[in-house]
């Protein structure tokens, strides 16, 4: 069985901080098989720790639309924050990428409304229906009701922040997902899930502070 995670955050996110010795080690000690970076708005990270540890990366960008985030998975170019959801997803698919719902109709991190998911509905090809940080808020029973009446693909994924955010959850797959097989993998996958630490729910606050000070020094 593998361990796939479609959500994390590195150095590069401003609230961010999974080093690329980190990832190294995640993968190298089975803690995941593959585990998608998804830094809000950028690229660059994911892309050079792709060409470091090869096919078990996955470069995504979280990107803030006028009405919330989307998650683009398999980019080879960032796409710019401010487009509405529709012309962002519509962007995610001329790369030949794939468009992964995080944290669904939550208000605190930005979750898509429902009736943006409603427009949306022929572009999405993951929704996220276990959040590994959705403490606060959970919204996983709703999500999972629209995802079965719309009879949509769901990932579990961990949303981590920081290292200690890593391999709690995740979805459990037979087979290693490759960009062409991943769609048919996750949607017999099962998904894992475990209770955040209070560190993996306070990294985001945590980083944000320390990024901020160190500018200031």
């Amino acid at each position: 069985m593998y361990k796939v995670d479609l959500h994390t955050h590195s150095i590069a996110s401003p609230d961010g901080g999974i080093t690329a010795e980190q990832y190294a080690r995640a993968l190298s000690s089975g803690m995941l098989d593959l585990v998608a970076v998804t830094d809000h708005n950028s690229i660059d990270f994911a892309t050079r720790l792709k060409d470091h540890l090869g096919d078990h990366i996955i470069v995504g960008e979280e990107i803030m639309t006028t009405s919330g985030e989307i998650i683009g998975l398999y980019l080879t170019e960032a796409i710019r924050p401010g487009l509405t959801p529709l012309e962002t997803v519509k962007k995610i698919k001329d790369q030949g990428g794939l468009v992964y719902i995080p944290h669904p109709f939550e208000s605190i991190r930005h979750g898509l409304h429902p009736a943006v998911m409603e427009e949306l509905h022929d572009f999405i090809d993951i929704v996220e229906v276990v959040n590994g940080r959705a403490f606060w808020q959970n919204r996983s029973a709703q999500t999972a009701i629209w995802v079965r009446l719309n009879r949509s693909r769901s990932a579990a994924s961990s949303d981590a922040h920081g290292f200690k955010g890593l391999g709690r959850t995740f979805t459990q797959t037979k087979s290693l997902p490759t960009q062409a097989n991943l769609l048919d993998e996750i949607s017999h996958g099962t998904p894992m899930t475990g209770r955040p630490t209070t560190r993996a729910l306070l990294y985001p606050k945590y980083h944000r502070l320390r990024k901020k000070l160190r500018g200031r020094k």
